[in-house]
């Protein structure tokens, strides 16, 4: 999954819903693998209606109804997405280092960062290639923060991340 992704978002959440209902009746391990929907986003991003329009064709007033159905959906299994949209699309390969190496530490803190990384993105509209954002969002799951800070500084996990993409990219 990726963190730009809101039906990610959405999907994380109902899930962790279905979970809870569940009781003992269901139990589950949660990994997240690596997908970027833009791996090769520019620093900046881009404006999100200009990107959704060159990318999948369609109108604002298109993205506004889908956006308020996704908002709708989010808010069902307790997403709250940020009022104004995600206004710009980023780059989120170094948000998958972080998750690989949060992942590293076992399910617990992989699942904290990307809730954290979601609730960046899609819940305050956060620029979630930006070194602070991260680090603010691993501070949030209660992670290293000077570790993380090393990885991001390292190009750490880059390779690792990119070969799990490969290899999902490849069983389709």
């Amino acid at each position: 999954s990726d963190v730009a992704c809101p039906w990610c978002a959405v999907g994380l959440a109902s899930l962790q819903q279905a979970l809870a209902s569940s009781g003992d009746a269901a139990q589950a391990t949660l990994h997240f693998q690596p997908f970027e929907l833009n791996p090769d986003m520019a620093p900046g991003g881009e404006d999100i209606n200009e990107h959704l329009a060159r990318k999948y064709g369609g109108s604002p007033e298109q993205f506004a109804k889908n956006r308020a159905a996704i908002t709708e959906r989010g808010a069902a299994v307790g997403f709250a997405f940020n009022p104004a949209g995600r206004g710009r699309i980023y780059n989120t390969f170094n948000a998958h280092r972080l998750l690989h190496w949060a992942g590293l530490q076992g399910e617990a803190p992989q699942l904290a960062l990307k809730r954290e990384l979601l609730e960046a993105y899609h819940g305050r509209g956060e620029a979630v290639e930006q070194d602070e954002v991260l680090l603010s969002a691993v501070a949030a799951a209660g992670l290293d923060v000077a570790q993380a800070r090393e990885v991001l500084a390292s190009g750490a996990y880059a390779d690792e991340v990119r070969a799990a993409e490969r290899h999902w990219q490849q069983a389709g």
